[in-house]
């Protein structure tokens, strides 16, 4: 029986890819390098902030790391949040399924996670947030999923998780959790939906 709901951010929750895309050619343009390609741009959207920096100034030799990382820890992002768009049938979703299940967040946003959730008034329906800042190993490792079932006392086949990347069918299947592939028809999934209308009549949502 289902009783966990765990939640991928970036490309679920919200539209994120204006907001990536802005923060992180900011970031760029800052040490006057030019903004990212495509390829940068889906890998920021899916993995932790540390490894995105890198992975945008790889190829910027010279550049002083350290330096790039202390200017990132130090930019205000609230100016970013702004440019984040919310699933419009995310809050009907958490709604009609608060009252059965237990509901999560596992993501590779850090500092970013909670002040985005307090913006969109959408703490409230969370018993955990976990970022890649609370666990050793951010996404694809499964240690974020694996504290969230031991949190709950759930057993992985009682829970599911929705994401729409590469990195999340990873993540879920090192841990054991079936996924809901988000806006995502090639990702390798045990379901696959367009909306958050549509994951309530897919069968473990459907009570008898």
């Amino acid at each position: 029986m289902l009783r966990l709901v765990v939640f991928d951010c970036d490309g679920v929750m919200f539209d994120s890819r204006e907001a990536n895309r802005i923060y992180y050619n900011d970031l760029l343009s800052a040490f006057d390098f030019g903004p990212m390609d495509e390829t940068e741009l889906t890998y920021v959207h899916m993995h932790n902030v540390t490894d995105s920096v890198n992975f945008i100034f790889r190829n910027h030799h010279r550049q002083n790391m350290t330096e790039v990382h202390k200017y990132r820890a130090e930019l205000d992002y609230t100016p970013y949040l702004s440019q984040m768009i919310l699933e419009p049938d995310l809050v009907t979703f958490l709604d009609n399924i608060q009252s059965c299940c237990k509901l999560a967040i596992s993501t590779n946003r850090s500092t970013t996670m909670r002040p985005l959730l307090e913006r969109f008034g959408l703490s409230r329906y969370f018993q955990m947030v976990v970022t890649s800042l609370d666990v050793k190993n951010p996404k694809p490792a499964p240690d974020a999923l694996l504290d969230i079932l031991a949190f709950f006392g759930c057993p992985a086949s009682d829970a599911i998780y929705i994401g729409d990347s590469v990195v999340d069918r990873q993540h879920t299947a090192a841990a054991g959790v079936s996924l809901i592939a988000f806006k995502n028809p090639k990702l390798p999934a045990e379901y696959h939906v367009n909306s958050f209308t549509e994951i309530l009549q897919l069968p473990p949502f459907v009570r008898s």
